[in-house]
Formats: structure tokens, sequence, C-alpha cells
């Protein structure tokens, strides 16, 4: 029976051109192999498993190679076989985590001294090097800017900003690049075609997606799922192997969040975690769902999305449905909780509370549609105008330019919920009336805006003062009106808190939502017994007026509010 080896190395790329997704380095070093322009170090930066020591491996073979083909090793010689197998003594690949100190570098500087064995170079592939010391590194530099002429060194690294600039200017720098889901999935099905393992294309995209960009993961993942399927793979079986959120599962909840369903949510939540499906996975996969709708709606076109072409239409769809404002919103709020996870000692009922506040959130109209409705607000007065021959009408100068709200015993009866603009004394003859002076005051925070950002709110009162950002959580948003935010706390600590932090808080309002406002604090007994005395709201003609549509949407979009 034939020893199994593992994907990854079993199918390591032999020859330059088959180093996937990096063919800007491997073509560059073919060129330099050709015309002997080799430099004596090299580093190879770059995210894990995109191929760093595969093409790190492939250079030492190809300029010791006994027979090299069109600057590719020929793998056939005694040389390139010794390489592959790992027991060439010309070919010396060392861990940088593992052999970081300086004793490590100063009996490598002493070995690069003596020729090579067999080759024409001597090669020092050191992986990882961003682990070596300070030391080492400061020992390394002698022998790296002046080596022997048969010498050469590769390094390898995930993290090139941790490797001292004077390391790096004495080295050619190559950048490896995340390899494409496409590539991912050309590579992974070419395998399972010569492994006559059968795979349909959404098990084949769920592999790669999984890989992350690196190939290296995806074929150890499509390994596994082949240990466990067995030699034929479906979609269903790969989630449930790795125990993976099914892509249908976001779409079900933009489909909650149009029908503001909060019980359908609730359901949908229990589900996830009696699967056994991690919170902070979930969020980062709804994040990426809200992402690919925002850019097909964004773009109009969906070749920047990850997935298969059946799920680009499903994407492209929803983008027909979401506005770019509600759908920003949507991600703020879920990225909100993803990072407010760390912070919670109950990750489950902060997730139930914003998967709510997620569907109930008001649908933000686009302006072009306000300032239509606006517009045929203006024609429809303007016609009540010029029919009653009266001043109860209202000008077109006077729609357009701002206008601060009027009382209500100047709004015009016939159209509930506008405001008219009294009239004016007559302007002496050939005199156009002075406009009224501009108000600069300033802008007003509107409650929606508060609501829809006060995570954000949250957070950074969090990362400036921890105890208070913790506290903060536990109180209520009652609501915003002239300036002022409302908040119900539990206890009279709670209160005291916020009071002593009051200009500390203006601060972080400011700079969160640039504009004024101030916090008010009192405790849930003492607003329930408020508001128990005061009975409730008169329904007067004012209040009418203020739930028509077009004033509730210049209220939630552009913070108006009413005089006192």
């Amino acid at each position: 029976m034939s020893e199994y080896i593992v994907t990854a190395r079993k199918w390591r790329p032999m020859l330059f051109e088959d180093v996937v997704g990096q063919s800007h380095v491997t073509q560059t070093l073919r060129n330099a192999i050709a015309t002997q322009r080799l430099a004596h170090a090299y580093i190879f930066s770059g995210p894990r498993g995109v191929g760093k020591t595969t093409t790190a491996r492939l250079l030492a073979k190809a300029i010791n190679c006994r027979q090299p083909k069109e600057a590719n090793p020929d793998n056939e010689c005694d040389i390139c076989k010794e390489i592959t197998d790992g027991t060439s003594f010309d070919v010396l690949e060392i861990d940088g985590a593992s052999n970081r100190g300086i004793d490590e570098i100063r009996d490598l500087r002493e070995s690069a001294r003596y020729a090579p064995a067999k080759g024409k170079y001597k090669v020092y592939v050191i992986d990882e090097v961003h682990m070596l010391t300070k030391e080492s590194f400061n020992a390394l530099l002698k022998t790296l800017e002046e080596p022997p002429s048969h010498v050469m060194f590769i390094f390898a690294t995930t993290e090139i900003h941790k490797v001292p600039a004077t390391i790096l200017s004495r080295c050619q720098r190559f950048d490896f690049r995340r390899i494409a889901i496409e590539e991912i999935i050309a590579n992974l099905r070419a395998i399972a075609h010569e492994e006559q393992i059968v795979m349909d294309d959404e098990a084949l995209m769920l592999v790669a997606r999984k890989g992350d960009g690196s190939l290296r993961d995806a074929q150890s993942i499509f390994d596994q799922v082949v240990s466990l399927c067995g030699r034929s793979i479906t979609h269903g079986q790969i989630l449930q192997a790795l125990n993976m959120v099914d892509q249908e599962v976001y779409f079900r909840v933009t489909d909650l969040i149009k029908a503001k369903d909060a019980k359908g949510v609730l359901a949908l939540v229990d589900e996830i975690l009696a699967q056994g499906h991690d919170i902070k996975e979930f969020l980062g996969g709804l994040l990426e769902h809200l992402r690919n709708i925002l850019v097909a709606r964004t773009t109009g076109t969906t070749t920047l999305i990850e997935a298969s072409d059946l799920y680009r239409q499903r994407y492209a769809a929803e983008a027909e449905v979401f506005g770019v404002a509600d759908l920003l919103r949507f991600q703020r709020l879920v990225g909100g909780t993803e990072a407010a996870l760390r912070w919670i000692a109950q990750p489950r009922f902060r997730l139930e509370a914003d998967m709510i506040q997620l569907v109930n959130l008001q649908r933000a109209p686009e302006i072009a549609a306000i300032l239509e409705d606006l517009e045929h607000l203006k024609r429809r007065l303007a016609n009540s105008s010029e029919n009653a021959n009266g001043p109860r009408g209202i000008s077109g100068s006077a729609i357009e330019r701002p206008v601060a709200p009027v009382p209500a015993a100047a709004r015009s009866p016939e159209l509930p919920g506008t405001e008219t603009v009294p009239a004016r004394p007559a302007s002496a003859p050939g005199r156009q009336p002075a406009a009224a002076p501009a108000s600069p005051a300033a802008r007003k925070l509107s409650e929606t805006e508060v609501t829809s950002r006060w995570d954000e709110f949250l957070g950074e009162v969090r990362r400036q003062r921890i105890s208070l950002g913790s506290m903060l959580e536990s109180t209520t948003l009652i609501g915003v009106r002239n300036g002022v935010i409302r908040l119900a706390c539990a206890t009279d600590f709670e209160v005291s808190s916020v009071q002593r932090n009051r200009e500390f808080l203006s601060d972080i309002i400011m700079k969160v939502f640039s504009a004024p406002a101030r916090i008010e604090a009192e405790t849930s007994e003492e607003r329930g017994a408020r508001d128990a005395s005061a009975g409730p709201p008169p329904h007067s003609q004012a209040s009418k007026a203020e739930e028509h549509p077009i004033i509730t949407a210049m209220k939630r979009e552009l913070g108006a509010e009413p005089l006192e």
C-alpha cells in the first residue's frame, strides 16, 4: 500500500507556470535566470499559503538543475530530485521561528563560506524570517551585503513590516498576492478530476471561499471533506462537515428585513445557535452578504462578488429592493454588534436585540423621491392659492428656500400636515421684498440618526472610558428632542455617572454626530411616574399635521424640528 500524501504536497507545483496566481513573480524570476541577472538575496512576502516557499524551492532547483528547460528545472536530474525530497546539502530550508537566535545565524555564516557539494549555488531558504531577533538580523547584515558568489539567500515572510529596513534594502522584494477565488476553484477542479472525485460547483465554491485566498488552506479543507464524505461530494455535505452557515440563511435575513418580521428573526437566531454555529462567524458572513448587495446596488454589476452565478443573480435582484442608505445603516449596525461581542457576557441576548433592531429600522427614502414629493406639494399649494385667490397659498420662492416651521394656526386648513408662510406686508412699487436673514443655528440631531448610530457612539465611549461605555449599554434611549438625548437608567448610581461625565459625553456626541447635544438621564421609576401623571397626550391639529408623510420624512432624513 502506497504512502498517503496530502494534496498540498502531492500537487505542489514543479514548474514556474504551475504556481497559481503569481505570474508577476514567476515570470520575472524566469527572465532573471534566462539572462543570468540573479540577485544574491530575495525576500518573498504575502499571505499564508500563496506559494512563497514553493517558488523559493523552484528557484533553487532552476539555478542548480543540470539540464534546465526554458528557465525551468527538468525535475529529472539527481540535484532536482534531492531538492524535491528535501535531502540536498546545497539547499537548506530553515524555520525562522525555531532558529531565531544569534548562534544559529553565526553557524549559517560559517557554513556559507564553503562551496556547494553538487550544484552551482548553495541556497538558504529562511521561512518566517521576521521571527529572527534583532541581534540575529545584525549578525546577518555583512554576509547578506557581500555574500560569496556561490551563495543565495531567499527569505519568506507573512509580516514584511517586521523585517528591518537594513535587511530589505539588501534584497530584491517580491510581493505575493492573495489568490482569486476563481483560480482556487480551477485548481481544485483539476485535482478532483485527476483524483476521480466528483464535486459540484457549489461545493467547490464553498471550499474555495473557506480557504480565504490561501490555496494551501483550500487544499487542506479539500482533504478534510474527502475524508468525511468520500469520493462524491455535495454542497450540503460540506456545510455539515465544516459546520458552515449556509448562504441561504443570509438571504433569509434580508427577506425578514423586507417583511419586518421580528418573530421570524428570533427564530432564525435560535436555529443558528442550535446548529452550533459561531455567532462571530455568522455576523461576518452577514456583513459580507450586505456588502455584496451594496456592491451590486452601487456598481450595477455583480463582477466584484465572489459567488456562483446563481447567487450573483440573486444579489442583483436584492439590489433592486434596498437603497444605498439602508445598506450602509445595516452594515454599521451589524459591524457594531460584531465589535461589541468581546465585551458582552451574554452574546445571544445582544445578537437577538440587534437583529430585532435591524428588521425594525425605518427604510430611508431616496433624496430624489423626497424632492419630487416636495415639488408635487409646491404645485398643489400653488394651485390651491390660485383657486382661492387669497393669501392662504404659498409662493414658489418660499418653497425653494429653507423656511422655519410656523405655528399650527398658520397652516392651510385644506391640506393637513403642511405649512404655509404668513402673508407679507405689501412692499413699495418697484422694490423687491427683503429676504429674511438666515439663521446660523447649529444642526439638530434627529431621533432616527441617534438610534441608528447609537452603537457607534457607545463604541467610541468604550474606547476612551470602558467602564462608562459598559454602563451606558444597560441604559435605554428614550428620545431625542431640541438637542437633548434622554436616557432611562436602572439605578440612581447610573444617573449620577451620566451627570458626572456629561461634558465628556457631549464631546463624544460632537465627534460622532458632528452636531451639539447633551445627555439627560433619569431612572425608569421616575419616568414611569412622570408619564402616569402627565396622562395621554392630546391629539391636536398640530400633532396630526406632523404625521404627514412628507413632514415625517423631513424630520427623519433632514433633522427638521418643530418650533417650541
